[in-house]
């Protein structure tokens, strides 16, 4: 790749970061990938899978594995802080998690393989919707269209502050912890504020459950007995002084390393809930969203990784703990190969999610070259 060429990827990245889309929203971002990849003349080129999704497919010359690369298109509600010429235009929307770049690292893919297409199989660029909510990558896997497209081996990566500035991480095993939202609502009658006792309040149930859920899950190290819960939003009532409250909700963030403990903490946080309703004869709602998987790393992918950062001089660090955080990206699992990397953003970078996070552009270059020469290994 050209200098050239890595400074319009850069500013097509740019561009992108400036008109930031939330999930399921991405219909200017999708539309913009799509016309690169036209560009780029793959085989077949899918859009609206599962929302907006992309795919573009580069045929070799022989039958072969299907070897797929896997980015992001999504945004974040949340209000960037930066005075950079490419900051957000879009008020309380920001690319704080990076798909900015990591769509644009696949779209460098791309142009090497518009260059020279694999000699056998098919090479596979997606471009997945509403990975922040969870909702994405199984919404594209359960489109019609993916079946023409299905892969035997998928990569993907996300990039890491706190990690060396293009230094790879990869896990041999667990890869991302399971995670969910519990919405817990509590239902009683509201009262006039001077005679709360011809209601019934759901103030002293919540006060109960806050602590408990929090006792759930304390956190610590990343084996296979962590549980971490986190109170992320609570609610009684209406703001006023005059009606004693009949509603309230608490929100809940449950996180595991593994599927099975994640059912395991789940039926505890629904046992509390239910006691805490049941003695206050209270009326109980409960619900789920942004409910990811866990992510595993499959053994043979992880070593084509290892050869692919070995052949780039990428530096390597194999760790057996999962990150704490979470991706949908363990759904392309259920019929492939997966493994995703980490690629680090710098130690002192602002970190996933901050205000003032931007991707680093130097990890264009960087994280294609490792796809590239991972699909590569197996295709030719």
């Amino acid at each position: 790749m050209t200098p050239a060429d890595l400074a319009r990827l850069t500013e097509l990245r740019h561009d992108l970061h400036r008109q930031p889309e939330l999930s399921g929203q991405e219909a200017r971002t999708a539309a913009r990938v799509a016309a690169h990849l036209n560009d780029l003349q793959p085989d077949h080129l899918l859009t609206g899978i599962g929302g907006h999704g992309v795919a573009a497919v580069f045929q070799g010359a022989h039958p072969g594995p299907t070897v797929a690369v896997r980015c992001e298109l999504d945004g974040l509600p949340i209000q960037e802080l930066s005075e950079r010429d490419h900051r957000s235009q879009v008020p309380g929307r920001g690319h704080l998690c990076g798909h900015d770049g990591h769509m644009v690292t696949v779209l460098a893919v791309g142009e090497t393989l518009a260059r020279a297409r694999p000699v056998r199989g098919r090479a596979v660029l997606i471009f997945q919707p509403a990975e922040e909510t969870g909702k994405g990558a199984a919404a594209f896997r359960a489109d019609p269209q993916f079946a023409s497209i299905a892969p035997d081996m998928v990569f993907s990566l996300h990039n890491l502050p706190g990690l060396p500035l293009g230094h790879v991480e990869l896990a041999t095993g667990a890869a991302n912890c399971a995670s969910r939202g519990m919405r817990i609502r509590l239902t009683g009658k509201t009262a006039h504020a001077a005679a709360p006792g011809d209601g019934l309040s759901p103030a002293a149930a919540i006060a109960r459950l806050l602590p408990e859920l929090a006792a759930l899950g304390p956190g610590g190290a990343l084996t296979e007995g962590f549980s971490l819960t986190t109170v992320t939003h609570a609610w009684l009532g209406e703001p006023t002084f005059g009606v004693a409250p009949g509603a309230g909700e608490v929100w809940v963030t449950l996180r595991t390393v593994g599927d099975a403990a994640m059912a395991r903490l789940v039926a505890r946080a629904r046992g509390l809930a239910e006691t805490a309703a049941g003695e206050a004869g209270l009326g109980l709602e409960i619900g789920f969203d942004d409910v990811f998987e866990a992510c595993t790393n499959a053994p043979a992918p992880v070593e084509i990784l290892q050869a692919a950062c070995a052949a780039r001089d990428v530096p390597l660090y194999l760790s057996d703990r999962p990150q704490s955080f979470s991706e949908d990206f363990g759904q392309f699992a259920k019929g492939a190969e997966t493994a995703m990397f980490w690629l680090g953003a710098g130690e002192d970078h602002p970190r996933l999610h901050n205000p003032d996070y931007d991707f680093p552009d130097a990890l264009i270059l960087i994280g294609a070259d490792v796809f590239e020469t991972a699909m590569r290994s197996v295709l030719g």
